[in-house]
């Protein structure tokens, strides 16, 4: 899990907006913080499959996101 903290940088830098916290764009770097985090566990712990597949959900979920980004970009 991020860190209050952290996780309000990462919004603060993602943000289009004063009040933006949950648009497409903040979740998907939201997302990506939280894969790094995984993917350094996953390292550690090579057999935590439960780890694993809550990472491959993250993943789903964030590419998801980018494609609806791709979408309203045309």
């Amino acid at each position: 899990m991020l860190a209050k903290k952290k996780k309000q940088t990462i919004i603060n830098k993602a943000k289009s907006h004063e009040k933006d916290t949950g648009s497409s764009h903040v979740q998907v770097a939201l997302l990506n913080e939280r894969i790094k985090q995984l993917t350094d566990h996953l390292k550690k712990h090579r057999k935590d499959h439960g780890s694993r597949k809550g990472l491959l959900q993250i993943v789903a979920k964030r590419k998801k996101h980018e494609r609806y980004l791709e979408k309203r970009k045309k």
